[in-house]
């Protein structure tokens, strides 16, 4: 175990009644970064009764194409953020939606995304002194 004896970046040693422990993410924060993840998650997230079928979810995602969305959807299902419901109907209908993890990831991105929106217009400056600076 990692013992911190002095706060990491400022912040005290616990955090919610537990030892803070710098962890290694384990790939989860690849996934979490990739292209299409949270997207797929918040759209998940934003369907009436909170299923969605193949179709629906690659129509409403913007330039996904159907092997992305697959391997996506295998991804996050392996990890247990979506759970897939499969119907043996004529045609075969599935549909996906968050499992209780996968909404409790998109509460812990709240914070990241509120630090975005806060911060962009600071980024963007600096993204455009820098790129015309020449660097």
């Amino acid at each position: 175990m990692i013992r911190l004896d002095k706060p990491l970046h400022g912040r005290p040693d616990e955090i919610v009644g537990r030892r803070f422990k710098p962890y290694p993410s384990n790939g989860v924060c690849t996934r979490l970064g990739d292209k299409w993840t949270v997207q797929v998650l918040w759209r998940l997230s934003v369907a009436h009764g909170k299923r969605l079928r193949f179709s629906a979810l690659k129509s409403e995602i913007d330039g996904i194409t159907q092997r992305m969305l697959t391997l996506t959807l295998r991804n996050l299902e392996r990890d247990g953020l979506v759970a897939r419901h499969y119907f043996p109907e004529v045609p075969p209908r599935v549909e996906y939606e968050l499992t209780e993890m996968g909404a409790g990831i998109l509460s812990a991105l709240e914070g990241l995304n509120f630090w975005i929106q806060d911060n962009l217009p600071r980024i963007e400056e600096n993204r455009r002194a820098y790129d015309d600076a020449g660097q």
